[in-house]
């Protein structure tokens, strides 16, 4: 999926279009998701730096803008952060606030089954496809999967539940890069992967790594870790 970037001169739709995605997101979800997000949306708003990717406010501050206590501010971003939806930049000392960090791309990914509530044109925008609706003939992303001669069996482990994410997530990409990767085995917390060739676990380990490791959080708690080989 081609992840919406809120810079150059169409900067300020791209806020719009993220945080459209965030709100469709919530109000898919129950009371509790609708609260979080709302107050999610509330710091993006008022004190996110969206061209340094830092959000740096102090508890006191979000439980005054919240109308909460400290105390729920505490849980609520411990929830934000197991989610993935923010990360610790620079952890605090000497009195100064950590500076956090947003991690767009795994809020846009959580938040995109709610997308076809907002609209057909809102998908396309999303996902770059915009300027292919008027012309049937536009050619689909150039993305190369690798070739699998057979599918590999996978079982019911947690790799299982794991390529299911993957693959809801973002179908081209699960082809192209995960679909062929293999479990050789789990222990002490970290799930073992292998790759068809160096290359491909190289590219991997470089640029998907995060979302794998995610996905494997997600889907057992007891794992904390990924190596691809």
């Amino acid at each position: 999926m081609q992840i919406v970037r809120p810079v150059g001169r169409e900067a300020a739709a791209k806020k719009y279009d993220i945080l459209s995605a965030l709100m469709a997101h919530a109000l898919a979800g129950d009371a509790h998701r609708q609260r979080l997000v709302l107050r999610l949306m509330s710091l993006i708003t008022t004190r996110y730096n969206w061209q340094r990717n830092e959000l740096s406010v102090g508890q006191r501050e979000i439980a005054r803008l919240w109308c909460v206590d400290e105390r729920t501010v505490k849980r609520d971003m411990a929830r934000l952060r197991a989610m993935g939806w923010i990360t610790v930049k620079r952890q605090g000392a000497r009195g100064r606030v950590s500076v956090l960090g947003i991690d767009l791309d795994r809020m846009l990914l959580d938040s995109r089954p709610a997308w076809p509530n907002i609209g057909e044109d809102y998908i396309a925008r999303m996902t770059g496809r915009e300027a292919a609706l008027g012309d049937p003939e536009e050619e689909a992303p150039n993305v190369v999967p690798f070739r699998r001669s057979e599918a590999t069996p996978v079982g019911q482990g947690p790799w299982a539940v794991i390529r299911d994410r993957l693959l809801a997530e973002d179908p081209a990409l699960f082809e192209a890069w995960f679909a062929c990767l293999v479990e050789t085995g789990q222990g002490e917390g970290i799930l073992h992967l292998a790759a068809p060739t160096r290359f491909h676990s190289t590219y991997v380990r470089t640029h998907l790594l995060g979302r794998l490791q995610m996905a494997a959080r997600r889907a057992d708690a007891s794992l904390h870790s990924v190596r691809v080989d």
